[in-house]
């Protein structure tokens, strides 16, 4: 029986004039890919306080508006890791994100969400493939 458990991470989409705030990932499982800001959920925290914090922590942009979205379910087989990620959605209506945590992110840029950068996080493209369009996205 395998006793690896599901984890859960949180996605954070934020949208500005149309288009969406995204990462390209160093280090960590799914390096060179692009990815939302967001992280894991801890102890006690809702998806919405847990995207606050991530994005604030990872780009020192404050959103405070964020709404539940989808999720998605992903086996990362290779580094066998499963996560369920939670999405939600915001905006950001000033200030240039920051690179807080350079040894996880290559830079912060801001995208269509019909011309998204490739290769995506794998949880990322998974939501882009169902078709999900998020508030606000032109």
């Amino acid at each position: 029986m395998n006793s690896k458990k599901p984890r859960v991470g949180v996605g954070a989409i934020v949208m500005r004039d149309g288009l969406v705030l995204l990462g390209q990932r160093i280090g960590s499982h799914g390096g060179g890919t692009w990815a939302l800001p967001g992280g894991h959920l801890e102890f006690g925290e809702s998806a919405v306080e847990c995207a606050a914090r991530e994005v604030y922590e990872e780009t020192g942009l404050e959103v405070g508006n964020f709404i539940a979205g989808p999720y998605t379910n992903n086996v990362f087989a290779s580094e066998e890791k499963h996560y369920i990620t939670l999405f939600v959605v915001g905006r950001s209506e000033s200030g240039d994100p920051l690179l807080r945590e350079p040894m996880k992110c290559a830079g912060w840029h801001w995208f269509r969400w019909t011309a998204l950068p490739s290769p995506l996080f794998q949880p990322l493209a998974t939501l882009h493939a169902t078709g999900f369009v998020p508030d606000g996205a032109v």
